[in-house]
């Protein structure tokens, strides 16, 4: 599983950050989680172990089945979470893709109008990757809420700081992978395979076909990922070299 951040200066600081985002929401999630999220911390901080035993926290997860969300899944689960994962039920997934996150005890949510968004923003030649994902997280917010779920989480790697844990009217936000201050490597490394690196999903890959400018939104955002140190510069060469051969 998951190792200490060691003596990574950047990683240490945004875990010390990230423990004051975790004060912030500690009414809001309870003691029992609070504390187990703050073990974490101190885990990948000073490699101090901790009791994993299951601490009866149900945490909503949007789970895509890539590599960051399920690397959270695994993470919250060792680390003793009750975790749902939360697939958006999309046009453009592949069958393998939805029986591995059956396989994983995921539960499907639809997303109405979905197609309608998308198809119009590809339309216009406009970037559709952060409009899917908050159509994603407004589904996996509804289901906890319907259900009575207080936390839900996203493999987010960037959002470091405040808003790595932050609370959104009656729930809370846990972006899980930046508020252990992982990078794309580590995340990989919890899946114990080969993953096969590339960028986008096939209707991402098809709309970039139609309109080649979305290339360079994806490349922006290889950068931004690089610039944050959520990915190396062999990860970002491999991505932007599968990007430009769309």
């Amino acid at each position: 599983m998951i190792g200490p951040a060691g003596d990574d200066f950047v990683k240490r600081y945004r875990l010390d950050y990230n423990l004051d985002a975790l004060e912030r929401v500690r009414g809001d999630i309870g003691e029992e989680a609070y504390s187990r999220l703050k073990a974490l911390i101190e885990y990948r901080l000073y490699g101090r172990d901790f009791d994993r035993s299951p601490v009866g926290v149900k945490i909503a997860l949007a789970f895509s089945a890539g590599s960051d969300s399920t690397a959270t899944l695994k993470i919250l689960r060792w680390a003793g979470f009750d975790v749902v994962p939360v697939m958006a039920k999309l046009p453009q997934m592949r069958e393998p893709v939805l029986l591995n996150a059956m396989m994983q005890g995921a539960v499907f949510v639809e997303i109405p109008g979905y197609m309608e968004k998308m198809s119009d923003r590809i339309g216009k030649g406009a970037p559709i990757c952060g409009v899917c994902h908050s159509m994603i997280m407004e589904a996996v917010e509804s289901y906890a809420r319907e259900n009575g779920i207080k936390i839900v989480a996203s493999g987010d790697l960037l959002s470091s700081g405040l808003i790595s844990i932050y609370r959104k009217g009656d729930i809370v936000v846990l972006n899980f992978p930046a508020f252990l201050a992982m990078d794309k490597r580590e995340a990989i490394g919890v899946l114990g395979r080969k993953y096969a690196l590339g960028f986008g999903c096939p209707l991402w890959k098809a709309a970039a076909r139609n309109a080649p400018v979305l290339k360079r939104f994806a490349i922006q955002r290889v950068l931004r990922e690089l610039r944050a140190r959520a990915i190396d510069e062999k990860i970002a060469a491999v991505l932007i070299r599968d990007i430009l051969q769309k």
